[in-house]
This record gives C-alpha cells, structure tokens and sequence, in this order.
C-alpha cells in the first residue's frame, strides 16, 4: 500500500515517550528518529498536526497532589509542553520539514499564538503544525487537548502514541493474561476504566466521531503504517 488512508492526522505523544530511561528529559536520537518517521509521513502528502505532553519534565497533577495550588500546577506543566514542543520542532526543522508552533498561551517571542484557521492554513501549505500549552486552562489534560484540536482543524484521525502495542483489557505490565484488543468502542473504554485517554478526551472523540487508533511508538515505522491503514494497535471508533 502506498496510498494514505488519511489525509490530515494529529500526532499525541506524552512527555514520557521522549523521556530518557530514566523517566525525564529529552531523548535526542529517539526525538531525532520522531521527526524522521514523521518526514516520511508528510511525504506522503499527510497534514499533520503534532501535540506532546510536558511529563518527562513537570507533571502537574502529581504537583497537586502533593500539595501544590492545582492551577499553578497545571499551568507550570502546560510550559514544560512548550518546552518539549520547540525541541520537536528543531528536531524536524534539521532534517528540512517545515513546521510551525502554536500556543494556547500567547508567548509571541516564542511561538504563534494559536488561531484555528491560521492552523489550518499552516497545514494546507504542508507545515506540521505542533500544538503547545494545552487547552490554555488548568484541569485539562493534554489527551483533552488533542481532542480539543483534532476536532477543530477536522483532523481523520488521533494516533495516539504509546509504549505498549495498543490497548489491552488489562495493565500487560501486571498482568501476563491481559489480551490486546483489535477494536474497541468510546463507550467500553469509558465504561471499563481502560488507561487509554482521559474520559473528557474519550467523550470528545465520541461526539466528534473521531476514531483513535493506539500504537507503539518505540516500533520503527509504526507512525507510517497506520497512515499507510495498516492494521497496527487498537482502533477506538
């Protein structure tokens, strides 16, 4: 197949994807193999949009939990998403994909600010397009903003980037018996409690009929095959 089953996709990759081993930081070679992957899929002639946690450096929930005022917390982590979103962005400008960098939280110096159809017109044109800051508001996840965002530049399709093969109908760290589905519905991940999304982000992909499809990113060329529709990981439809 050399057909794109998609035509605009949004990329969703947690802080920790990019970690070290140990669990902060930014990988370079694995950041430079992202942006590698992710120029062949461009090639192909596949808008895409790019949203990356802020976990390898700041997580504010577990600020929160320790004590710490929430909003304060979540909006120290919307920075660190910043942060991870300009080394993408210098990772994939090295190799000469054009992109652009938008904030939900103004930071001019830095970055554009976001506007929809500025967005939308930056993917038209072929740029990869990195959503930084969230949703801009303490309490949302960065699973909600992808939601928020795929939903906005009516985007196919979320691949949502993951450690493991897809989703399984239990931890396969902890539990050897735990089963990799093929498929699944919105409302069994919700109802099941499966550690896929948040359920604001699940919820907001089942209104907007938005299909997820989980993988693993630490498979070299799995982001092309699934652009590619093959069958890699689970399918939230």
């Amino acid at each position: 197949m050399s057909d794109p089953a998609y035509k605009r996709i949004l990329l969703k990759l947690s802080g920790e994807a990019l970690a070290k081993d140990g669990g902060e930081g930014i990988d370079g070679e694995f950041l430079d193999r992202l942006a590698k992957e992710a120029g062949e899929v461009v090639n192909l002639g596949v808008q895409l949009a790019v949203i990356v946690g802020g976990g390898n450096i700041f997580r504010g929930k577990e600020a929160a939990d320790r004590g710490m005022d929430r909003s304060s917390a979540d909006h120290m982590g919307m920075l660190a998403t910043i942060i991870n979103s300009l080394a993408m962005q210098d990772a994939l400008e090295r190799i000469g994909v054009y992109t652009r960098v938008m904030t939900a939280i103004p930071i001019q110096d830095v970055a554009e600010p976001y506007i929809r159809r500025r967005a939308v017109r930056h993917l038209e044109k072929g740029r990869v397009v990195i959503f930084a800051g969230g949703t801009g508001n303490p309490y949302f996840t960065t699973d909600t903003a992808a939601a928020l965002r795929a939903a906005e530049i009516h985007a196919e399709v979320i691949l949502k980037a993951t450690k493991v093969d897809g989703v399984f109908t239990a931890d396969p760290v902890e539990d050897s018996e735990a089963k990799m589905l093929a498929d699944i519905h919105y409302l069994d991940v919700l109802s099941l409690s499966l550690k896929v999304m948040d359920a604001t982000a699940v919820s907001l992909c089942m209104d907007n009929d938005i299909p997820i499809v989980v993988f693993n990113i630490n498979v070299d060329g799995n982001i092309k095959k699934v652009v590619l529709g093959e069958k890699i990981g689970t399918l939230i439809h």
